[in-house]
């Protein structure tokens, strides 16, 4: 199956976190979109690797995504080398995506950074025809995206450029709040994290609204990008 974007996250709620509206928009006017989950977020502090899994599916539902993979790296300790960047490799060569999406570049979880170097190191290397890879043993072909995004994630990291969310900000909260052991429960016995608070969801509305307020809409999301943006006309910037 071929996609038009593959979206990476390092563990199974942060694409719906950083850029859950742009995917549904996306998935909304008529483009396959997958989700990449690097880990299975087993060493979170509330919830199982299992609840995970199951909260991972049903976000994917939500957002209207063509297919969802775990590579079951091992969160908190998965690097950047050679075995891992083949992982990879080989997702990229099966969904040959022309835009990848991935962890914000610098971030308070050390897995996002790391998470970041080590997708958009893939997806140089995938384009080179000397990296011999095979799944479900067959050749696999060459391939590089054409862009690589970074979607910004806990810190408020200044974006390249941002996407209008505005008529799916509703489609992107629910698909976060589909990780019902991950966020703000008043009635939950489970430890209290940074993400686990009020605030926090709270946070992630008012964030896009801000942002949405930045570019003249009511909610948008942002993106870092690893070359200039092209467009053809002046007339092509919002």
């Amino acid at each position: 199956m071929k996609l038009d974007i593959l979206a990476f996250g390092a563990h199974p709620d942060d694409i719906e976190l950083g850029c859950g509206g742009t995917v549904a928009k996306e998935v909304a006017n008529g483009k396959k979109v997958g989700i990449i989950d690097l880990t299975r977020g087993e060493l979170g502090s509330r919830g199982t690797a299992e609840t995970r899994d199951q909260e991972a599916s049903d976000a994917a539902k939500i957002l209207g995504i063509a297919v969802r993979e775990n590579l079951g790296f091992a969160d908190g300790f998965f690097v950047n080398d050679k075995t891992h960047q083949l992982e990879i490799i080989k997702m990229l060569r099966k969904y040959q995506p022309e835009v990848v999406l991935c962890n914000a570049v610098d971030d308070r979880h050390i897995d996002h950074g790391k998470g970041s170097k080590l997708v958009s190191d893939a997806c140089f290397l995938s384009g080179l025809i000397k990296i011999e890879t095979e799944f479900d043993g067959k050749a696999q072909d060459k391939w590089r995206p054409k862009q690589v995004y970074h979607y910004i994630q806990w810190k408020n990291l200044e974006p390249d450029f941002a996407v209008d969310v505005s008529d799916f900000i509703d489609t992107k909260m629910a698909s976060v709040l589909a990780y019902k052991t991950q966020f703000y429960n008043p009635n939950s016995d489970e430890p209290q994290t940074p993400i686990s608070s009020k605030n926090f969801t709270d946070s992630i509305k008012y964030r896009a609204r801000d942002l949405g307020r930045l570019i003249g809409v009511e909610y948008a999301e942002g993106f870092t990008v690893e070359r200039y943006v092209a467009v053809n006309s002046l007339f092509d910037l919002k």
